[in-house]
């Protein structure tokens, strides 16, 4: 009896002893953990490990995405991050660990949605007096030239977007060679440059110089639209350093530009009688935005906001060969990347990693700006009042202006304008290619208005003014809505030091988008 009561108390000191141990050991590991966690990856609050190996820890943190020692993914099916946080949540020691400061009084907001217009208005001005231009080539004809006149827009139409497309390939080339704010600020003084050339040739009698004079504008056209495009690419590849509301008050920008254009036409078609005196108006209205847009940029890097944005990223991680791998293997400390690899990092972005990783999004992009152009203006700008024989000035001089123009700017800034509270679908979503798919079907639709002339196609099925009007509505809208949805998803894909080469190319995206449908506009307008 007694060596049984011995043997139950050696067993219960023995027990107490392995639980002490246990718990020492239990207190060991968990000290480890944290100190693991504290060298390998930024706390979040509300931050839970996804697993526990020999390999650092991954922890899945509000935002959605996966932080390890040396990268950041982001799991197929989690939801974006929010609109107003970060593009990706920094390294530790970056900036981006520390508290972000608000957008005070929306000041970046404003100064990119002015930037939108300042990228836009000009070559809207440029386009929108084409009396003044007309007038100004009347004596053409005399001097051996008759076709300048009625050819000059698609002369114009050559001269912008063979330069547009060459300068955002080069855009794209020097997005890690030259600094966004040379690259910006430069444009901004040659567009300036070239507007107040234009501006002082609009009091010049140039009557007994008109070829030479279509010769000088075509050449300010193609430094007009190569300085802008670098321009206008260069700031959304900024803004997509920023949160997505700072891209989408660039684009929603954009619409303004043309909303006033839109607006400056009517006004010119109402009121005024000497054409010069007009261009004159428009250009000097641009000279101004110009000067305006240096100014604010100039602001832009003193707000605190912006600074915070505005810094560098380190990458720690990002290439080792040039490219980015989502399911790169983790190690447990940083390695410095090799002096090779670092020297392409800072040659040229990875292409074919972005080409493939904005593949669906820069289709939506080129398809969606491919049938709005082949649209409007060729189809829209054509369809005719089907009261115009009532002589009325609604049917014959503001019917074509206030349906075609007016219409369609004042949808596309408000389908701009949404995305700021709503963003659907998501980027992952397969309802984002089918409705930019389904904006096919405007074609028929245009085509059947009361399109004049018509050589082929003799029906019209929508035999009233209601319906071009409600159409050229649908299209503007869905044109800004779904645009602008793709062009904020892309950047906000790809990991912070890639987000400005992304801006880029989903500028460029958007330039194939104008450029095929362009091209197209011409053919559709035969077969009618």
């Amino acid at each position: 009896m007694r060596k049984l009561r011995h043997r139950k108390g050696n067993d219960l000191s023995r027990r107490t002893e392995l639980v002490k141990l246990a718990l020492e050991l239990k207190g060991f590991y968990v000290q480890s953990l944290v100190i693991s966690l504290s060298t390998t990856a930024v706390p979040f609050p509300g931050s839970l490990p996804t697993r526990i190996s020999s390999s650092p820890v991954a922890i899945a943190s509000d935002d959605g995405f996966y932080h390890r020692s040396n990268s950041m993914y982001k799991a197929p099916n989690s939801a974006p991050t929010d609109a107003q946080s970060p593009l990706l949540e920094g390294h530790p020691g970056s900036h981006y660990s520390s508290p972000k400061p608000h957008d005070r009084y929306h000041g970046a907001y404003i100064i990119f949605f002015s930037m939108g217009i300042g990228s836009l208005l000009p070559w809207n001005f440029f386009v929108t007096a084409k009396e003044y231009w007309m007038y100004k080539l009347q004596n053409c004809s005399s001097q051996g030239a008759s076709d300048i006149q009625n050819y000059f827009e698609s002369y114009i139409s050559i001269a912008s977007t063979v330069p547009a497309v060459l300068c955002l390939i080069g855009n794209f080339l020097l997005v890690n060679r030259v600094s966004v704010h040379v690259r910006v600020l430069t444009s901004l003084a040659i567009l300036l440059v070239v507007f107040v050339v234009i501006t002082v040739l609009v009091k010049v009698d140039t009557s007994s110089w008109p070829f030479p004079f279509f010769v000088v504008t075509v050449i300010c056209m193609v430094v007009l639209s190569g300085t802008a495009t670098i321009f206008s690419s260069s700031i959304f590849g900024l803004a997509s350093s920023f949160p997505m509301r700072n891209s989408q008050a660039l684009m929603s920008g954009g619409a303004m530009g043309g909303t006033i254009s839109a607006v400056a036409s009517l006004v010119d078609l109402a009121a005024s009688e000497d054409v010069t005196d007009c261009a004159l108006a428009f250009f000097l209205t641009a000279d101004i935005f110009i000067v305006i847009c240096i100014g604010l940029y100039l602001i832009l890097p003193k707000l605190e906001y912006a600074r915070y944005y505005m810094k560098p990223a380190q990458p720690h991680h990002i290439f080792s060969d040039g490219s980015f791998d989502d399911e790169e293997q983790p190690s447990s400390f940083p390695k410095p990347l090799p002096q090779t690899s670092r020297t392409a990092e800072h040659s040229m972005p990875p292409l074919p990693f972005l080409l493939k990783k904005t593949a669906v999004l820069g289709f939506c992009v080129v398809y969606v700006f491919f049938i709005s152009i082949i649209i409007f203006p060729a189809l829209s700008s054509n369809i005719e009042s089907v009261n115009k024989s009532s002589g009325s000035l609604w049917t014959n001089k503001f019917f074509v202006p206030l349906t075609s123009f007016l219409l369609y700017n004042v949808a596309d800034l408000c389908g701009r304008q949404i995305p700021a509270w709503i963003q659907v679908p998501r980027p992952k979503s397969k309802l984002l290619p089918a409705l930019v798919l389904l904006r096919t079907f405007f074609i028929p639709l245009f085509i059947f208005c009361n399109y004049q002339p018509r050589h082929h196609l003799e029906k019209v099925f929508f035999n009233s003014d209601i319906y071009p009007s409600i159409f050229i509505s649908l299209l503007g809208f869905s044109n800004g809505y779904l645009s602008t949805l793709a062009l904020m998803y892309g950047p906000r894909i790809m990991p912070k030091e890639l987000a400005e080469a992304t801006g880029v190319l989903m500028s460029f995206y958007l330039c194939l988008g104008l450029a095929l449908g362009s091209a197209c506009s011409a053919l559709v307008v035969h077969l009618i």
